[in-house]
């Protein structure tokens, strides 16, 4: 999280941090985990009412809310301080998931563990078991049904606890941290929002299924959501959607802009080529979204029958990484706070 101790007078920082802070605390991050909270709730009452009376149209209902859930969790990827976004994001790890349903033990809080649950685990275990009566057969095992209940009590808790944390007296401490150091709650989330585009929906949906790291070699069962398939797209365009919500300052429960990212870079005057740099980076974010939409709605299939527009999509979103990693972190003077191994 963001330490607090850091503060400083805003005056001369060429915008408003304080303003900002309490638009992404009270607008953007607490109504986006509460609506994610309140979806991982009715997941785990799904799940409940699937594995106490497994039956098609119970399955169907807890497939529904599956994607729902996943949906809501990419609006709350980039305010993950630290606390393991693999958990979510990791491609399933099949094979371990079936050791452990076998094994009936296992520890959800170990690092090795992260694969074998979140919403690929569940994707794994809903989607991957063949026809919907083969479904229903592979959950007649109790350790099955348990497992699922487990993984999904685990989703809850931890968004449980995210929520009520934020909502008690971090909201307070995040907004008091209102410096210029790079443990700023200004850094930490600017950081964090830069970081969120270019690993978890640059890299982890487009560019590594496609072959951007592996020298050409394309994993088409490691698009987001593989068992069901014809979902990544979805996900992706709600990863990109919140990107652009958060950068111009959108309450999530509205249609305001409020002080953002977007704002800093207006007050500043910030320019590329002579051209305001938020409308450069807006105009990218949308650019992205368009060539998206020209998607196959299963990244699979589209990777095997005509790779070059996923390339095509993760070079539209190249373009702003650079725009933000570079050209916006200098205008409002921040420091990336991690480091980029991918080689590009």
């Amino acid at each position: 999280g963001c330490s607090s101790g850091d503060n400083e007078n805003n005056a001369g920082k060429g915008y408003d941090r304080d303003a900002i802070l309490t638009n992404w605390a009270d607008n953007i991050i607490v109504p986006a985990y509460e609506n994610y909270s309140a979806k991982t709730d009715v997941l785990t009452e799904k799940a409940n009412a699937f594995t106490d009376t497994p039956s098609e149209s119970a399955l169907n209902e807890l497939r529904a809310v599956w994607l729902e859930a996943y949906t809501a969790y990419q609006y709350v990827a980039m305010y993950d301080f630290g606390k393991a976004a693999d958990l979510y994001l990791n491609p399933a790890d099949a094979a371990g998931i079936v050791a452990n349903i076998a094994s009936g033990s296992y520890n959800l809080n170990h690092p090795s563990q992260f694969a074998r649950q979140g919403f690929p685990g569940i994707d794994y275990l809903i989607n991957g078991q063949g026809t919907d009566a083969e479904t229903i057969v592979f959950f007649s095992n109790p350790k099955a049904s348990a497992y699922l209940t487990a993984i999904v009590n685990h989703l809850k808790a931890t968004a449980g606890t995210v929520t009520a944390d934020w909502k008690g007296g971090y909201r307070n401490q995040y907004i008091n941290n209102n410096g210029s150091s790079v443990t700023s709650s200004v850094n930490k989330t600017t950081n964090n929002f830069i970081k969120n585009f270019e690993k978890d929906i640059r890299s982890a949906k487009v560019g590594i299924p496609a072959g951007k790291f592996s020298n050409g070699v394309t994993y088409a069962d490691k698009v987001e959501a593989y068992y069901k398939n014809d979902v990544s797209k979805i996900l992706l365009n709600a990863g990109i959607q919140a990107q652009i919500d958060f950068f111009n300052g959108k309450a999530f429960n509205g249609t305001t802009n409020g002080a953002s990212l977007k704002s800093a870079l207006d007050s500043t005057n910030a320019l590329r080529e002579n051209n305001p740099l938020s409308n450069i980076i807006n105009n990218q974010f949308q650019a992205s979204l368009t060539i998206n939409n020209t998607l196959n709605n299963s990244f699979s299939q589209q990777i095997l029958t005509d790779n070059n527009k996923m390339l095509e999509a993760y070079d539209a979103m190249q373009r702003n990484v650079v725009y933000l990693k570079v050209d916006m972190m200098q205008a409002l003077n921040i420091t990336i706070d991690y480091v980029d191994g991918d080689g590009d």
